[in-house]
């Protein structure tokens, strides 16, 4: 395969993307280049990730959009990506192009935009990000905002005044269903307190099981019975119950965010305490703040204060030779759902381990 030299990738990025389609403000800001080894094409095959095969070509896989030409709407209505397509690189416009081998003698020749398939819609379609790594996540609350604690139904009794529900048991429910039929318990844990202010953004909640409406309370009573239909662990009175809107997996183009965000790390999930590589971690910023999903942030240590020791004596009469050093960037985070203040998003590269309290930013 045919490669540019480094010198003539930076040329030829410099002159397209003068003149490329913005598809945020913080595309804008990005500059995006060319692997300086990138492929003449790359075929893509099942088990192939969106973010992958960006990777292939880009020094950021979130240039993607920029130089597939996206604007706005075609990131937030993504067409669909499937095995056995050939993705070209179109060396002369400084764009990526979708084709097929059938008839290509010659790369770029043919130069379609991404197209839907109207059999079978994104049933077979290459995910943005590996799809096992977040599913739990998409359907199982592990963080409840403030505003939906209030007035949720709970459990208040269970039959044969069991201390503990499993699959199959009969439960009691007070409060308002709003009409819906299917939900999950939880319990609260611990309240999520914004890193910066200290001011509770959320609760952490431990997901228990499903239960569904067997018989909805009648007049002059405000108790409903409800049937476990799964328990991941024990449930009981006290239990809260959420409604069950489960997300469907999304294959949503990796971009930065339409605003400029700077959020912090609130929680790591899967039992860890050091975040790495496919785990997920929660941020203190959310669809109010701009974000969306596929939004790519990137990770940073906050900077240490330090004491200047090498400060001369006039420095130290300032009374003041604390430092603060720059914050670090050890990674990228892809967010894959958000609330109204918080997000979930899914490490894809790192360089050291992520914390709770690091930094998450519009790339730079």
């Amino acid at each position: 395969m045919k490669n540019f030299s480094t010198v003539g990738v930076r040329l030829l990025i410099a002159a397209v993307f003068s003149g490329a389609t913005a598809v945020s403000a913080g595309a804008q800001n990005t500059r995006c280049e060319f692997r300086p080894n990138a492929p003449d094409q790359h075929t893509v095959a099942r088990g192939d990730t969106l973010w992958d095969i960006a990777g292939t070509f880009l020094q950021k896989p979130w240039c993607w959009p920029q130089v597939w030409g996206m604007n706005r709407a075609e990131i937030a209505d993504p067409h669909w990506i499937y095995p056995g397509q050939v993705i070209w690189f179109d060396r002369v416009a400084g764009r990526l192009r979708l084709g097929s081998k059938l008839g290509n003698a010659e790369p770029g020749t043919v130069k379609l935009a991404p197209r839907v398939r109207t059999e079978g819609l994104g049933k077979d379609a290459v995910p943005a990000i590996p799809p096992g790594a977040i599913e739990p996540f998409l359907s199982q609350p592990l963080i409840v905002e403030a505003d939906e604690l209030k007035h949720a139904p709970r459990i208040v009794a269970t039959a044969g005044n069991r201390v503990f529900l499993g699959k199959d048991d009969k439960a009691y429910v007070r409060g308002d269903l709003k009409g819906a039929t299917s939900f999950q318990a939880f319990r609260p844990g611990k309240p999520l307190r914004d890193p910066v202010t200290r001011a509770v953004v959320g609760q952490e909640a431990h997901y228990l099981g499903t239960l569904a409406l067997q018989k909805e309370a009648a007049p002059g009573t405000d108790v409903h019975t409800f049937i476990v239909t799964g328990a991941k662990e024990e449930m009981g009175v006290g239990d809260q119950l959420m409604r069950t809107e489960p997300v469907p997996m999304q294959n949503y183009v990796p971009h930065p965010p339409a605003a400029q965000v700077d959020a912090r790390v609130l929680a790591i999930y899967d039992g860890v305490v050091h975040a790495g590589q496919n785990h997920v971690v929660s941020i203190n910023r959310g669809k109010l703040d701009g974000l969306d999903v596929g939004s790519v942030l990137q990770l940073y240590h906050v900077g240490q204060t330090v004491t200047d020791k090498s400060a001369d004596k006039g420095w130290h009469n300032l009374g003041n030779p604390q430092v603060k050093l720059p914050d670090e960037q050890v990674g990228t985070l892809f967010i894959f759902r958000v609330f109204s203040h918080v997000s979930y998003g899914l490490i894809m590269q790192v360089t050291e381990p992520v914390v709770v309290g690091d930094v998450a930013r519009t790339p730079e």
